[in-house]
This record gives C-alpha cells, structure tokens and sequence, in this order.
C-alpha cells in the first residue's frame, strides 16, 4: 500500500497541470474569441447541444403549426378540437369560460391554455401535448400558435399511422355535433379574424319564404355536402356560391343564419374594402377554415371592384365618389381580377366544402362578370312578403295558424309591397291575436294608399266613402 501511495503525484504537481490546463484553455478560448465571431461561436454551441440532446434523449417531437403552406393547418384544427376531451387529473392549468350571459349558473366550458400540459394514453404509448405561443412578424404582424406533441422515438411511426388518424376521426365526430357556432370578423390591425359566439335563432322552420323555394335551397346544401366526390372527379373546388338578392328588410341576414345552423357551420363576415390589397385579401380568405361560411354584405356598396366595369369607365363621378371607400391613398386595393381569382381561379381550390354567401340590395350594380355560375351559381332574389309568408310569420308571433282576418290580409299583401321585417315588426305590437291582425290590416290599408298616392291614383274607397 505504501509503495503505491509512493507512486501518486504530490499535489504540487497536480497544481501545476491544472495550472498549465486552465492557461492552455484560456489561450484557446481567446483565440477562438478573436477568430470566431460570436453569431459564429452560438451557432457553433447550439448545433453541439442539438446533437448531444439527440443523442442522449430517447424522446421525438412533432410540431404542429397553426398555419401550414399559406393556409390553415387542418391538422391543428383537428387537435385543437380533441385536446378538451383528453383534460385529465395530470393537466397542470386550464381555460374556462362561459358564452351564456342569460344563464350564468351554466358549468364553464373547458379548453387549453398557452404552456398547458395534457397527456394522452393510446395502445399503450404516454403522448404529451403541450400549446406553446409566439408573436410571429415576419409578413403579418399576428400571434403564432403550435402544438408540441413528445413521445418515444420508437413510437414515432405508430404516431403517424394510428394516433393521428385516431385523432381526426374524434375531432370530426366532435366538430360535427359541436353546440355553439361562431361568427368571425376580421381585425385589420392584429391581421387576424376575431370570433364571438354566434347564436342567432333563424331556422328554415322560422323564416318567411315561399315554401317551394325554402325546400330547394334546402335540397341544394345536403346535395353540395355530399358530393366531395363528384366535385374532386370533374375537377372542381368542393365550394358553392349564392347571391342573395332583393329590396333592404326582406330576411338576407336571416336566411344566411338559417343556412349556418342547417350546416352547422362558422360564419366569416368580410369586408372586401378592409383589404389593403390582392395580397391581402388572399391572406384573409385563406385564413379560413374548411366547413364554413364566407359571407360578404351589400357587395354592391362595400368597394368598385364589385361594379359593372363599364358603367364605372362611363361614369367617372361614381368613380370620384367610391375613392374614399380606399382604407388610404397608400393602399392599392382590391382588384376586380383579385376578387375573381379567388372566387373561381386557382387560389380558389384552396380550401374544401365552403358555402360563399354574397348579398345585395341592387344585383343591376355588380360587373356580369362576377354573376356568372362557378361565382355566384345560385341566385336567390329575396322579395316582399307573400302570403305564404305571412302565415309562416304569424304562427311563429302569434302561434296561430288560421284566423278569420288572413283572408283579408293575403288580399292586401297582393296589391301591397311589404317586407318581412315590417310584417314581423307588426305581429310583435301585442300578445292579443285579434288586436294584432285588426292594427296590421290597418297599416296595410294605409301603406297601400301611400303607395296609390305615389302613383298618381286616387285612394282606394271602402262602400261607406271612406279610405280603404
């Protein structure tokens, strides 16, 4: 043993090689420091942790970005839908909120914050998940959001094969069946779409319309819905144009409603105008999703690009007077070829099993162009309120279905130009049925002599002399 210890060096000499270790390493590092920059010199340190990470870690990473090649990425869609289901005693935080003003003691609803950590279970693989945050400037100034999936590199095919296919396949059954719809506008300024719940009540079992032209628009969306297949085999986007055309208070809103709550579908509210150019406007329509609604309102009045290009080349006072619809004298606008493209060019392909729904008090207004099938295929004009439409609207009022006073009213409705807004304004005067019909043939009475008396023809007289 003492002829070993003999054998060690004295601390004196370990001393001195670290001494001439520590000098050596100093030396290297202030030539590094003079040779290497230092963008250099992170670049070179950040590349040996990722390799020293990889190789030590037995861990694989999916990154799943809320955008994907320009568009949204379906695959965030999906998880961003299924995660909610997965919240379990292992999740370490959790969002909540509740969109029922009218019903406060209704339980939160559940859904994943920013950091929040979920794991998952499937065929035996441990999978966490976890949403991270960014702000993202490098074209829009907007917030980039991504999910980080982690499990065993060794599970990593399974992953792709099994587990995400699992996952679309929930996410769609949930997504098919989901409670509350929203309504997006979008925020120029953030260069993103804002949303709030959308809970207007019109149904096709609610408006006022010819029961003929209630069923085939009706028949037209189940059709659109389930032809995915006969749409990819002629070679045409999976999308459906309508313009809804006809005089202001005559149930467009009301219709368009009834159309998303039939489909179940989100509604995108646009205003062409809001876009500061083609670009722009290709940025806004492709952050859309896929099953939704793009509505545009008063198409007519909202931009030029919408007009009929040769009465705008004739008329250059209208032209004068559309200028300051620009957002600024610095922003180029819409085009009318940037509005065509991506109703039926090539950016129109990028997005599946889409409902454009455009409106108008004035079709005479829009360019040919833009009314053509493949744009605007089906045209809906939304006139004044029939009969038919009357007693639609009178057994939702008044819940009734016949009375002795709709003879006289359908009489009038024939020879009276009304809206259904100000028929439904009427019926809501009073509970009492028979009060409500007596004021309503009233205000028929009087707006159909306003209109006599625009005419240029004498009023209508009762048999006692009186106005009719």
């Amino acid at each position: 043993m003492s002829s070993l210890l003999g054998q060690l060096p004295s601390i004196t000499t370990l001393l001195s090689i670290y001494a001439s270790v520590s000098a050596m390493a100093m030396l290297l590092r202030t030539m590094l420091n003079e040779m290497i920059p230092y963008r250099m010199q992170n670049y070179i340190s950040s590349k040996f942790f990722d390799l020293a990470s990889r190789c030590l870690s037995s861990d694989f990473t999916f990154i799943i970005e809320q955008r994907w090649q320009a568009l949204n990425n379906e695959t965030f869609r999906v998880v961003e839908a299924y995660l909610p289901t997965r919240i379990g005693p292992s999740t370490d935080s959790l969002l909540i909120g509740s969109n029922e003003p009218l019903n406060p003691r209704v339980p939160p609803k559940k859904s994943i914050p920013v950091d929040c950590k979920i794991i998952d279970e499937f065929h035996g693989m441990r999978l966490e998940w976890t949403l991270r945050s960014i702000d993202s400037k490098k074209y829009f100034p907007r917030e980039k959001r991504y999910f980080r999936l982690t499990c065993k590199k060794g599970d990593r095919d399974r992953v792709m094969q099994s587990y995400f296919p699992h996952i679309a396949k929930t996410a769609q059954s949930i997504l098919n069946k989901r409670e509350t719809l929203n309504i997006y506008t979008y925020d120029q300024e953030s260069s993103m779409w804002e949303s709030t719940v959308f809970k207007h009540p019109a149904t096709f079992d609610t408006i006022a319309m010819e029961p003929k032209l209630k069923q085939f628009i009706m028949e037209d969306l189940d059709s659109f819905v389930a032809r995915k297949d006969f749409f990819e085999g002629v070679g045409r986007a999976w999308k459906r144009g309508y313009l809804l055309y006809g005089p202001p208070g005559t149930g467009k809103s009301s219709l368009v409603a009834a159309i998303a709550n039939h489909l179940r579908y989100n509604i995108y509210d646009l205003q062409v105008q809001s876009a500061r150019s083609d670009a722009d406007l290709r940025h806004i329509l492709t952050s859309t999703t896929n099953r939704s609604i793009l509505l545009i309102e008063d198409i007519d009045c909202g931009t030029k690009v919408s007009h009929d290009r040769a009465k705008v080349q004739d008329d250059q006072e209208d032209k004068d007077d559309e200028q300051p619809n620009r957002i600024s004298p610095n922003d180029p606008g819409v085009t009318f070829s940037g509005l065509l493209n991506f109703l039926d060019g090539l950016w129109s392909s990028c997005g599946d099993e889409r409902i454009i729904i455009f409106t108008t008090n004035h079709k005479e207004k829009l360019d040919p162009a833009l009314l053509r099938p493949g744009r605007m295929d089906v045209h809906i004009y939304m006139g004044y309120c029939s009969p038919a439409g009357f007693r639609k609207l009178a057994a939702t009022y008044l819940g009734i279905k016949d009375h002795s006073s709709f003879v006289t009213i359908e009489n009038l409705l024939e020879s009276t130009t009304v809206t259904p807004a100000e028929v439904a304004q009427q019926l809501m005067k009073s509970d009492e049925p028979k009060a409500v019909l007596e004021s309503f043939i009233d205000f028929l009475r009087r707006k159909r002599n306003e209109e006599t008396r625009e005419a240029g023809a004498p009023p209508i007289q009762k048999q006692d002399g009186k106005e009719s």
